[in-house]
């Protein structure tokens, strides 16, 4: 079973010498020795932006080269994958993703990519959960509140995301199928521009991931109804779960992870995960990353793997069942 919340040791360099003795010309030069692209595929302003700058900071200062993000959004995270399965795969051009890579293959009829066999999995820097949260002027101060105001307008109660199949459109969903309510899905081309109507209250509600909701929260400028995960999150210990306040059963739990094109070489795998490991194990950037509620894992590039998988293997039946589809 996948152990997602330890940090693991590095498999001896001795395995990797007939990859290395195999390497093409330009990879036996000393790596990183230039800038590294770190390629977000959402725009700025959301939760994956901030872990991004937040690690690369960390990064650019172990290699001594800048670790350059470029917020590549578009396509429910498609445009900016598909840039990174694309690329030259010295090293230089990287990916950090999230819940969509897992789910698209579900949602979509076709991908210019495949998560499997087009990305080299690096690390699973972290997990974190959703938080429910509704404008200051909602009805709403309860999950049980909420449910019943839904229920007392049909079909006239919306609920915003950063974009289909991210871990915040497939909370939406799994909430209205499992409280039982009408809810109609609002997609926005990343969280800033939702989070722009959700605090006015032109949508409803939304189920973000922590980091980027907890700044309004604290702010007074959005009410916290739940957190999505089946535990109560250390960052915001007095908001139930959504599973302990109406919805039992419910649980959604977002995750980011680096991977590189196919066909990096083993070398600069190894080094890109042992360096994110060290960066992720810092005080001050865990205490950084503590502060955006989310949890650090550190994991291997074969546990990341195998945590891909298992999520397809999860949320594909949702999907599935549930006849979600994006056209």
């Amino acid at each position: 079973m996948l152990n997602r919340r330890r940090f693991v040791e590095m498999s001896g360099a001795s395995a990797l010498a007939p990859a290395l003795l195999a390497r093409p010309a330009w990879a036996q030069q000393a790596w990183p020795n230039r800038f590294i692209r770190l390629v977000v595929p959402f725009p700025p302003g959301g939760g994956t932006d901030a872990i991004a700058r937040v690690v690369a900071v960390k990064l650019s200062a172990i290699w001594g080269q800048e670790m350059v993000i470029e917020n590549k959004g578009g396509g429910a995270t498609s445009i900016g994958t598909d840039a990174v399965a694309k690329a030259d795969p010295d090293g230089y051009t990287v990916l950090l993703q999230s819940v969509p890579l897992s789910v698209n293959r579900f949602l979509f009829a076709s991908l210019p990519y495949d998560p499997i066999a087009d990305l080299a999995p690096v690390s699973l820097i972290c997990d974190y959960p959703n938080v429910m949260a509704v404008p200051m002027s909602s009805p709403a101060r309860s999950v049980k509140e909420f449910i019943d105001h839904a229920k007392a307008n049909p079909g006239k109660i919306t609920y915003a995301s950063s974009g289909y199949g991210t871990s915040v459109h497939l909370s939406g969903e799994l909430f209205r199928r499992m409280a039982g309510v009408e809810l109609q899905h609002i997609p926005y081309r990343g969280a800033g521009p939702a989070f722009n109507d959700l605090i006015p209250g032109r949508v409803d509600v939304m189920f973000n991931n922590i980091g980027a909701v907890m700044p309004f929260i604290l702010g007074g400028k959005l009410r916290a109804l739940g957190v999505t995960s089946s535990k109560r999150s250390a960052s915001l210990p007095d908001i139930p779960t959504v599973a302990e306040a109406g919805v039992p059963g419910f649980d959604v739990t977002g995750w980011y992870a680096f991977f590189a094109p196919a066909r990096t070489p083993p070398n600069v795998i190894a080094k890109f995960h042992a360096d994110t490991v060290v960066a992720l194990a810092d005080p001050v950037i865990r205490q950084r990353l503590d502060q955006l509620g989310v949890s650090v894992i550190g994991s291997t590039p074969r546990e990341l793997g195998a945590f891909l998988k298992a999520e397809m293997d999860k949320w594909g039946p949702i999907i599935r069942d549930a006849g979600i589809k994006v056209e």
